[in-house]
This record gives structure tokens, C-alpha cells and sequence, in this order.
């Protein structure tokens, strides 16, 4: 625990759980959320292969839970360690320009 509260800059033990519950809640949700809208755009398990229903499925899941990431974690009071945390999982996916078009919002 001390090697990842070390990590993500976290000195106390409560903010560290309240950081393991908004990832527990965001997966949950991103998960419960993508299958209504996978249906909404016609993409089901009978109308194709499982091989590509299910890849399909992820990408759709993807943007859906960087978003419910960010909001849940701002109810939770800890916006600045999941902006923090998104802006590093963007960069190394060479999308800054996602991080630069957000920030110019939220300053």
C-alpha cells in the first residue's frame, strides 16, 4: 500500500480507499452503461460474430468510463488525483489534444 500511495503522491490511507471505490464504481457503471448503448447503436450478440461484438463493446466502453471516471471521482472529492491521473493515461496514448481541449473549460 505504502508503494502505491508513494506512487500516486497520496499521504493518507482514507484517500486511498476512496480512490479504490471510485475505481470499483466507475468499472461497474462504464460496464452497466455500455451494453444499453451498444444495443441503441444495433450492435447486439446475435446481429454479429462475438469476435468482433465484444472488441467493439470495449472501444464503446473505453471514452464512456474515462468520462464516469472523472465525474465520480469529482463526487467524491478527489477531481485533481483523476485529472492528474486521466492527462497521464491520455499522454501516453499521444492525445493531449483531448487534455488541452478539456482544460481550456475547466480553469
Amino acid at each position: 500500500m505504502n508503494k502505491l500511495k508513494e506512487r500516486w503522491n497520496i499521504t493518507s490511507n482514507w484517500q486511498l480507499i476512496i480512490i479504490f471505490i471510485v475505481f470499483a464504481i466507475t468499472g461497474s457503471t462504464a460496464a452497466y452503461l455500455s451494453k444499453p448503448f451498444t444495443n441503441f447503436l444495433g450492435l447486439t450478440k446475435e446481429s454479429m460474430s462475438l469476435g468482433l461484438y465484444w472488441p467493439i463493446r470495449l472501444l464503446i466502453i473505453f471514452p464512456i468510463y474515462q468520462v464516469i471516471l472523472i465525474v465520480i471521482g469529482s463526487i467524491f472529492g478527489q477531481f485533481k488525483f483523476f485529472w492528474e491521473f486521466e492527462k497521464k493515461m491520455l499522454t501516453r496514448m499521444k492525445l493531449e489534444s483531448v487534455i488541452n481541449f478539456v482544460e481550456k473549460y475547466i480553469k
